[in-house]
C-alpha cells in the first residue's frame, strides 16, 4: 500500500463580514434595551445588569478582530441578534451543501481531480443543519461522486477525525480518493446576547482531498505520516439542541440550546491535554521537536495557541511557524486548523514537517503529521 496524500485544500469564505466595532454596537444597544425594560427586576437582585461590551475586551480575550457569516443584518439588529437565513424547499441545495461545493470545486481544481476520481464523501463539521439524509450524501449527489458518503460530527475536531478517518479507509483499500468538507455555520448556535461569547465565532467551509500518493497529480503535496486521535468526557463545552428539544418541557431560547462553554476551565484543561497529545505523538514517529517547521492548530483562542505551541517548541514560536488567522476569520470550528494550513504551506520545502491539530469540545483533539513532498 502507498503512502496516502493531502493533494489539495479550498476554502469558502461568505461575502458578508462584522467588525468587532460593529459587533459591540449592535450588543451594547441590545443590552441598554435590556437593561431599561428590566430596571425593576434588576433594581430588586432577580436578574443581572448587562455589561457592556467593548472591542479592547474582545481583542484581547481572543485576538479577533471580525469575522465572515452568512449573514450580517440580522445579528447586528438588537431586535434580532440572530443570522437570518432563507428556509429552502427539499428541491432546493441546502446551506451546508451549497458552501462544501464551492469549497470543494477549488481543493479539486487545486488536486486535479474530477468527480470521477473521488470514490467517497465525509462532511465533517460541528454544526449540521438536519439529522438526514447526510449533508455528505447531498454533496456527493451534487458533485456527481459515485461511491459512497456519510456525516460525522466531533466538535471542532472533526476536521482531523475526518481526516483520520480518510486516511485509514484508503489504507485499507475501501477507497483510493476521498473528499473530506467542513462546512461552519457556527453564528447560527452562538449566542449574541452574551456579553462573554457573543465575539467568538465565524462562518466559513473548508475542503481537503486525501488520496494515494502513486494517484496525484497536485504540485502542492502533504503526506501523512501518522494521526492520533483522543477523547475525554467533559461538560465545558455543551450545546444541548438536538431531535428531542421537541419531546421535551422547553422553549427554542432555553440557553443551553446554543453555545456555553466555561471559558477558564477550558483553557485550564486543554492546553496540557493538546500539548502533551502533539508531543506524545511526534516521539512515537522519532520526530524531534527541532524538526517541526509549522504548527497549523485550532483557531479558537491567540492566548491558547501561543501557550500551546510554547509548550510544543520549548520557546515562543514565531508568527512563520504558527500562524494565526483568528483576526479575520474568528474561531470557525473544526474548519479553522484547515483554513490556517491552506493559506501558509507553501512556502514550505520539501521533507519539511508540520503539525496539524485541532481540538474542541468532548473534550477532543486530533494531530496530523504532514511533510512536504
Amino acid at each position: 500500500m502507498g503512502n496516502i496524500v493531502i493533494s489539495g485544500t479550498g476554502v469558502f469564505t461568505p461575502e458578508e463580514s462584522i467588525t468587532n466595532a460593529e459587533l459591540v454596537k449592535s450588543y451594547n444597544a441590545y443590552a441598554k434595551k435590556f437593561n431599561k425594560i428590566n430596571k425593576d427586576r434588576i433594581d430588586a437582585g432577580e436578574i443581572n445588569l448587562l455589561e457592556s461590551s467593548n472591542e479592547e475586551f474582545i481583542f484581547n480575550a481572543s485576538g479577533i478582530k471580525k469575522r465572515y457569516v452568512v449573514n450580517k443584518s440580522g445579528i447586528l439588529d438588537p431586535d434580532i441578534m440572530h443570522p437570518i437565513i432563507r428556509k429552502r424547499t427539499n428541491d432546493e441545495p441546502s446551506i451546508l451543501a451549497e458552501m462544501s461545493i464551492k469549497a470543494s470545486r477549488i481543493a479539486m481544481k487545486e488536486a486535479n481531480k474530477t468527480p470521477n476520481d473521488i470514490d467517497a464523501v465525509i462532511t465533517a463539521c460541528s454544526n449540521l443543519e438536519r439529522a438526514y439524509p447526510a449533508i455528505a450524501i447531498e454533496v456527493q449527489n451534487l458533485l456527481g461522486i459515485n461511491g459512497f458518503a456519510f456525516d460525522m460530527n466531533v466538535a471542532c475536531s472533526s476536521a482531523t477525525f475526518g481526516i483520520q478517518a480518510a486516511s485509514d479507509m484508503i489504507k485499507s483499500g475501501s477507497a483510493d480518493c476521498i473528499l473530506v468538507v467542513d462546512p461552519e455555520i457556527c453564528s447560527g448556535h452562538l449566542n449574541f446576547k452574551d456579553r462573554d461569547c457573543h465575539f467568538i465565532f465565524g462562518d466559513v467551509c473548508t475542503a481537503v482531498i486525501l488520496e494515494k500518493q502513486e494517484n496525484n497529480l497536485s504540485k502542492n503535496v502533504f503526506e501523512i505520516i501518522s494521526t492520533k486521535c483522543i477523547t475525554q468526557f467533559s461538560n465545558n463545552i455543551r450545546n444541548n439542541f438536538g431531535f428531542l428539544n421537541s419531546a421535551k418541557e422547553t422553549k427554542p431560547i432555553d440557553r443551553d440550546l446554543l453555545f456555553v462553554q466555561e471559558g477558564r476551565k477550558v483553557f485550564k484543561e486543554v492546553v496540557p491535554m493538546v500539548s502533551q497529545l502533539i508531543l506524545e505523538h511526534i516521539k512515537d514517529e522519532d520526530i524531534e521537536v527541532e524538526e517541526i517547521r509549522r504548527l497549523w492548530l485550532h483557531q479558537a483562542n491567540k492566548s491558547m495557541n501561543d501557550l500551546i505551541g510554547k509548550k510544543v517548541l520549548g520557546r515562543r514560536p514565531d508568527i512563520k511557524e504558527q500562524p494565526n488567522i483568528l483576526q479575520d476569520y474568528a474561531n470557525t470550528s473544526s474548519a479553522g486548523s484547515i483554513i490556517a494550513f491552506s493559506q501558509f504551506n507553501s512556502d514550505l520545502e520539501s521533507g519539511d514537517i508540520g503539525i496539524l491539530c485541532s481540538f474542541g469540545a468532548g473534550y477532543s483533539a486530533g494531530n496530523i503529521i504532514l511533510k512536504k513532498k
